[in-house]
């Protein structure tokens, strides 16, 4: 029987509420790419490409002592790939993502793995732009499955069809939104949906373009408490033409950061070397 444990914190209305503050200060007008350009982007671009960050970073918790238990390392690794490029109905193209996510308890004497996530995407993107034929933002409708590979009573799982929108609100700023329809998560996890909710908001500001970034996202669980995520991230590039090589500061704080233990209360901070995505860049104003 899982032991379910809550902590309440103020963290996420703060960081909530500076999240508003911040989406009424940004520059709203930005000179956009028009729909012959996006075109060009789609059909310019490499089939296959990075879909999430890909990384490698090390930390410490905040909430409890720091010793070679508690103390770990998280990698990730995603990639894309576009399947068709504006070949179906509506302008639309479909791709495939796959994401893995390990959390490796490397300052333990066997290095074991404490957790690795699984997370397959099958789905379309549609384009919408404005009425001077700017690009206004980007549509998806995705089939995902996100798993930790495990069977028993160590198995998590779940499906959802999602819906996401990515625009830029100023020219250094994207906003992403996603909700889904879960399913298939009952046996295992029924409760996953107080820590999950029903959709996730990301958003990603450039303080100095290609070179120093900042990027939230946020979760909130149903029901009428502090159950939910908030994840910030740093980004800085410390040297010159080297493409999206950056160094990274993470912190997470909340529920669900992984699937075995996501009913646990999470805070880490943690550091290390990332490969950023792009894939969202073309959203933003051109120079």
């Amino acid at each position: 029987m899982k032991t379910k444990t809550h902590k309440s914190t103020s963290t996420h209305g703060i960081l909530f509420k500076f999240m508003v503050f911040f989406l009424f200060c940004c520059q709203l007008q930005a000179q956009r790419i028009n729909r012959t350009e996006f075109k060009d982007t789609m059909q310019r671009i490499p089939a296959f490409t990075i879909h999430e960050d890909n990384y490698f970073i090390t930390g410490v918790p905040t909430n409890m002592a720091v010793n070679s238990r508690t103390a770990n390392a998280k990698y990730q690794i995603s990639f894309k790939q576009i399947i068709s490029r504006n070949t179906l109905p509506w302008d639309s193209y479909a791709y495939l993502t796959y994401t893995q996510k390990a959390f490796w308890d490397i300052y333990q004497e066997s290095y074991p793995f404490k957790e690795i996530n699984f997370h397959p995407t099958v789905g379309v993107g549609r384009a919408f732009f404005d009425k001077n034929d700017e690009l206004k933002g980007i549509g998806t409708f995705n089939f995902e499955h996100e798993s930790n590979g495990r069977d028993s009573i160590f198995s998590r799982t779940w499906n959802r069809f999602s819906i996401g929108y990515h625009t830029a609100i100023g020219s250094k700023t994207v906003l992403s939104v996603k909700g889904w329809v879960p399913f298939g998560y009952k046996n295992g996890n029924p409760d996953l949906l107080d820590y999950v909710g029903l959709g996730e908001l990301r958003l990603s500001y450039d303080f100095i373009p290609n070179r120093f970034s900042f990027e939230i996202k946020l979760r909130k669980g149903l029901q009428w408490d502090t159950r939910g995520m908030v994840r910030t991230r740093l980004y800085y590039r410390p040297f010159k033409n080297k493409g999206n090589q950056y160094f990274m500061l993470e912190w997470f704080a909340g529920h669900t950061e992984n699937l075995i233990n996501y009913e646990r209360f999470t805070s880490m901070v943690r550091f290390g070397y990332v490969i950023k995505t792009i894939e969202l860049d073309f959203l933003k104003s051109k120079n």
